[in-house]
C-alpha cells in the first residue's frame, strides 16, 4: 500500500483539486464554500433553456465526478470529503443557484448510500421549491451478486461514466428531462461491470495501517470485485492477468449465473467496451489489460466492440487496481434521432471525457458566473408556543455529544473493518459543532427553533450516510414538534418528544429501508424510542439501545458498506456497528445527564 502522499491534509487537497478544474477548463467556476463545480453563464446568457443535470459523490474518484462538467456532459458537480459523501445542503446550493432550471433538473448519483439519502433528499427539496426535479442512482457492478447485495441492490461503478455521458449529450442535444430521466434508467440496465485490485488504498490524512492489517493484500493475491471506496471485493484469488479476465468476464457474461446475470448480452449484441484505470495502474499495464480483455472477448464471446474506450475515468485514490464494463447498446426511441452510440461519439468539453477545449472557448470572455444570482438561504422558520429550558437542554446534549465524541477511535477502528473508516470522524465531527453552537449560549426557549438550530450545525458540519440520516431525522423531530403546537404556550414533556420521536423514525423510513436487524444505528435508534414511548424513563429507554447495539456484532449486513466486505467469518460476532455504536454512546451519555 502507498502511504507518502505530496498532499497529506485531505481538506486542503480536495479544495485545491477541485480549484485546479477552473484553470483547466475556463468554461467552468467554482463555488469553494460548498465545494460545487459549475458551468459558467455565458455573458449574454445561455443560448437555449436545457436539462440541468448533477451528479457528484465523496473526493477521491477524479476526475470523476468534476472533471465531467463541461458541455455535452454534466452541468453541476458537487464534492463531499474523501469518499464521503457531499451533504445535501450542498446540493440544494447547486439546483438552486448553481444550473439554469426553466427546462428541469436531473440529479444522477452512483448507487451508494450516502449519496442516495443526500442527493435524494436535495432533489426533494428542489421538487418542493417547485423545480421539475428528477433523481436517478446508476447501478452497474455485478462483483456483488443479488444474494450479498440484497435491499442495497448494484453498486455504481466505471461503467456509471458512459450512463453521465450520453446523458449529457442528449440533454446537450435538447432532450427534455423525462426523455434524459429514461435514457439514464435503460442505460444503467444495460451494462455490467466488475473491478479487481492489487491493493488497497491509504486515505491522506490517515493513520498508515499495521503491516498485518487486513487492510494490505497479500503479493499473490488480488480482490476480485474492488469497490470505489476502498471497500472490499467479494473474494481474492491467486491469478494470472489472462485468469483474472476469464473470471471478470464470466461474472458479467456467464447467463447461467443467476445470482449475476443483470444484462443478457449475446453474440449478435452490438457492445462498447469500457476499461477504467482506478488511478495507480501505469498506462502500459492498462493497455496491456485492454487487449487481454479484447482477445477473451472475441475468443470465448464472440463479442467485437464497436467501441473501446481506456483511461482513468472513476478512480479509488491512487487504487492499483481496474474496471471492465460491457454496454449493450439499444434503441432509445424518444424520437431524438440519436442512437447510444450516436451520444457517446458526441464531443464533450469535459476534462475527464480527454475531449479537447474548443479555441471559442478558450477565447470567449469567461468572467461572467452564477454568482450574479442570490444564493438560496434556508428560510426563516416558524416560531411555536412549545418551550423547554435551554440551558437544560444544552447540558444534556452535550454530555451526550461529549460521550460520542470520546468514542471516535472506537468507531473508526470498526468502521475501518466493515466499511470505509469515516463513520466516527463524520460523527465526531458533527458532534463537536453543535457542542461548539451550544456554548454560544442565545438558546432559544422555542423547542422547535432549538432543534432547528442544531439541525443547521449538522446540515453544514455532517457528510456521508450518517450526516445525511441525522440530518433527515431531525428535521423531521422538528416538523413532529410542530404537529403538537396548539396556539398555547406548553412545555414540551415526555409523551410530546415521545411522539415526535415516532414520527421522525417514520419519516426516516421513506428514505432507507432499514429495520432492526439490518445491522445499523436503527438497531439502536428504534429500541430507544419505542421503550421510550411505553416506560417513559429514558434511562430504560438508552438501555434498550445499548443492548440493540451489542446485537448487531453478531448480525449479517443488509444495508451500507458492510454488505460488499468480505470475510464475515473473521467479524461476525466481534465488531458492532460503528453508527449504531456511536448512536448508543450519545444515547447513553443523554440518559445519565438527566
Amino acid at each position: 500500500m502507498q502511504t507518502k502522499h505530496f498532499i497529506n491534509d485531505p481538506t486542503h487537497l480536495v479544495n485545491t483539486a477541485l480549484h485546479s478544474l477552473t484553470i483547466t477548463n475556463p468554461s467552468l467556476a467554482f463555488d469553494s464554500s460548498n465545494k460545487i463545480i459549475y458551468r459558467r453563464r455565458p455573458k449574454d446568457g445561455f443560448a437555449s433553456p436545457k436539462v440541468s443535470i448533477i451528479s457528484g459523490g465523496g473526493s477521491g474518484h477524479e476526475p470523476a465526478f468534476a472533471g465531467f462538467v463541461g458541455k455535452g456532459l454534466l452541468t453541476a458537480s458537487v464534492a463531499g470529503t474523501i469518499f464521503a459523501s457531499p451533504s445535501a445542503e450542498q446540493v440544494r446550493r447547486a439546483i438552486l443557484t448553481r444550473v439554469p432550471t426553466e427546462k428541469g433538473v436531473l440529479v444522477i448519483t452512483m448507487n451508494y448510500t450516502g449519496d442516495v439519502l443526500n442527493f435524494g433528499m436535495a432533489a426533494e427539496k428542489a421538487k418542493a421549491a417547485g423545480i421539475e426535479t428528477e433523481f436517478f442512482a446508476i447501478a452497474d457492478d455485478v462483483g456483488v451478486g443479488r444474494e450479498k447485495g440484497g435491499k442495497v441492490g448494484r453498486r455504481g461503478i466505471g461503467g456509471g461514466i458512459l450512463v453521465l455521458k450520453m446523458c449529457g449529450a442528449l440533454a446537450e442535444l435538447g432532450g427534455s428531462l423525462p426523455n434524459v430521466y429514461n435514457l439514464a434508467k435503460q442505460a444503467s440496465s444495460s451494462i455490467v461491470s466488475v473491478g479487481a485490485s492489487l491493493e488497497h488504498v491509504h486515505v491522506p490524512g490517515r493513520a498508515i495501517p499495521d503491516a498485518s492489517s487486513d487492510e494490505n493484500i497479500p503479493q499473490e493475491e488480488v480482490e476480485v470485485g474492488m469497490g470505489i471506496h476502498n471497500e472490499p471485493g467479494s473474494h481474492r484469488v491467486s491469478a494470472t492477468l489472462p485468469e483474472l479476465i476469464k473470471i471478470m468476464l464470466a461474472q458479467m457474461l456467464d447467463p447461467d449465473d443467476k445470482d449475476r446475470a443483470f444484462v443478457s448480452i449475446s453474440e449478435s449484441d452490438k457492445v462498447v467496451l469500457f476499461i477504467n484505470n482506478l488511478g495507480g495502474v501505469s498506462m502500459l499495464e492498462l493497455g496491456g489489460i485492454t487487449a487481454e480483455v479484447t482477445l477473451q472477448l472475441q475468443k470465448d464471446y464472440k463479442l467485437t466492440p464497436v467501441r473501446t474506450i481506456s483511461g482513468a475515468f472513476l478512480t479509488s485514490l491512487n487504487g492499483m487496481g481496474f474496471s471492465a464494463s460491457i454496454l449493450k447498446l439499444s434503441d432509445i426511441g424518444f424520437g431524438s434521432g440519436k442512437s447510444m452510440l450516436d451520444l457517446l461519439d458526441y464531443p464533450a468539453e469535459a476534462i475527464g471525457w480527454a475531449a479537447p477545449i474548443q479555441p471559442s472557448t478558450w477565447n470567449a470572455d469567461n468572467d461572467h458566473t452564477m454568482d450574479d444570482k442570490p444564493a438560496a438561504t434556508p428560510s426563516t422558520s416558524k416560531s411555536s408556543e412549545l418551550t423547554l429550558d435551554p440551558n437544560l437542554a444544552s447540558k444534556v446534549l452535550t454530555t451526550g455529544l461529549e460521550k460520542m465524541i470520546a468514542c471516535e477511535p472506537d468507531v473508526t477502528h470498526y468502521d475501518t473493518i466493515v466499511g470505509d473508516g469515516d463513520c466516527g470522524i463524520g460523527l465526531k465531527r458533527g458532534a463537536e459543532a453543535v457542542v461548539s453552537e451550544l456554548k454560544k449560549g442565545d438558546l432559544s426557549t422555542d423547542a422547535v427553533a432549538f432543534v432547528n438550530k442544531i439541525v443547521s450545525v449538522v446540515e453544514n458540519s455532517m457528510d456521508g450516510t450518517s450526516g445525511a440520516i441525522y440530518a433527515i431525522f431531525l428535521n423531521a423531530l422538528a416538523h413532529g414538534l410542530r404537529e403538537q403546537d396548539t396556539g398555547s404556550k406548553q412545555e414540551v414533556n415526555a409523551k410530546a418528544w415521545t411522539a415526535a420521536l415516532k414520527s421522525s423514525v417514520a419519516a426516516l423510513g421513506k428514505y432507507t429501508p432499514a429495520q432492526p436487524g439490518d445491522r445499523t444505528l436503527m438497531d439502536v435508534l428504534i429500541p430507544f424510542v419505542k421503550t421510550l414511548g411505553e416506560s417513559g424513563d429514558v434511562k430504560k429507554a438508552a438501555e434498550a439501545a445499548a443492548k440493540g447495539a451489542e446485537e448487531t456484532k453478531g448480525m449479517k449486513a443488509s444495508l451500507g458498506r458492510a454488505v460488499y466486505v468480505g470475510g464475515e467469518s473473521e467479524w461476525v460476532g466481534k465488531i458492532p456497528d460503528p453508527g449504531a455504536w456511536g448512536l448508543k454512546e450519545f444515547l447513553e451519555g443523554l440518559a445519565g445527564a438527566c
